[in-house]
């Protein structure tokens, strides 16, 4: 529906604005909508049958993807960027997600 549609714009408009903040969490993003967190888990969840905590992880991995592919950024560049405190686990949680490792991406567009 609209009203759906236009809270989950406001959702991703908050969540791009502050992607690169790695303390950006649930609860903040939830406040910033007005939504107490059990109301706006429900309604994530309803949406788009992700936890909001694995949304935000989609999201952002789905980001660092672009930049891998599209930018000559370093992998610690794009980790921080996409709002991972760390690259080793911005690493982790894309080769868990995408089943290879930044490198590999990175390796197989210089060849």
């Amino acid at each position: 529906s609209d009203i759906d549609d236009e809270f989950y714009n406001r959702f991703l408009d908050i969540f791009q604005a502050e992607m690169g903040n790695s303390d950006l969490n649930v609860d903040k993003i939830a406040s910033k909508l007005g939504l107490e967190r059990s109301q706006f888990y429900r309604k994530i969840k309803a949406l788009t049958n992700y936890a909001p905590v694995e949304l935000i992880r989609r999201l952002r991995l789905q980001q660092g993807r672009v930049l891998l592919t599209t930018t000559n950024k370093t992998i610690s560049e794009i980790a921080y960027e996409t709002g991972f405190s760390t690259p080793a686990y911005f690493t982790k949680c894309y080769r868990d997600a995408y089943g290879e490792t930044p490198s590999d991406v990175r390796n197989k567009l210089t060849k």
